[in-house]
């Protein structure tokens, strides 16, 4: 899931190069074809292969283009809280997909129809675009990991969001750049606390 965050994140940042473009793809693709039968049949070596494979991709996406906000968040998340970074970034990457709204929407149904997700043949971009961010918390829920970062504790947040906003802001060529508020919203919804 560390993985697919990297692809999906230099995939859908702003003035992804045409390197990073390719290998997001082939990342994104490896994985929703392989990663449940890796996870379900360890002894699978092909999948596994394949894995390893995506996890490359994923990494030469990033390093010709960039990771965006759900890092910055998920850094920050897992210095306070001992948070893993592949658990951070897998329970954070579709609240903050979807918190891009129309900034990410053809992107993500670029991406949704590139690993041919079921139902989307007549759907609108918006529709298509939200069915990704589903597959993604589908695969959490298939892979057991939460949906919320428990550890969480609104007295945290200022520092949460100082610390994404540095490491975020202006670095990241994010769909579009976000502000305190942006940040404090994902952070609430990451652990249904009462909103600001």
């Amino acid at each position: 899931m560390d993985a697919l965050t990297h692809a999906v994140e230099a995939y859908t940042n702003r003035f992804c190069f045409p390197k990073a473009k390719k290998a997001s793809e082939l990342a994104v693709k490896l994985i929703y074809e392989n990663l449940m039968t890796a996870y379900e049949n360890g002894s699978d070596i092909l999948a596994r292969e394949k894995m390893l494979l995506a996890s490359y991709y994923a990494g030469v996406a990033i390093n010709n283009n960039f990771i965006g906000y759900v890092h910055a968040i998920a850094h920050g998340i897992g210095g306070v809280y001992g948070v893993t970074h592949g658990k951070a970034n897998a329970i954070v990457l579709p609240y903050v997909m979807e918190a891009f709204g129309k900034s990410a929407e053809k992107k993500l149904a670029d991406l949704a129809e590139l690993v041919s997700l079921k139902g989307i043949e007549n759907a609108t971009v918006e529709e298509k675009a939200k069915a990704f961010i589903q597959s993604l918390r589908d695969f959490n829920e298939k892979l057991a990991i939460p949906d919320k970062i428990e550890e969480l504790k609104k007295d945290d947040f200022p520092t949460l969001v100082d610390r994404a906003l540095n490491e975020g802001n202006p670095t990241y060529p994010v769909p579009t750049i976000w502000g305190k508020e942006e940040f404090e919203e994902v952070l609430t919804r990451l652990n249904n606390v009462k909103s600001f």
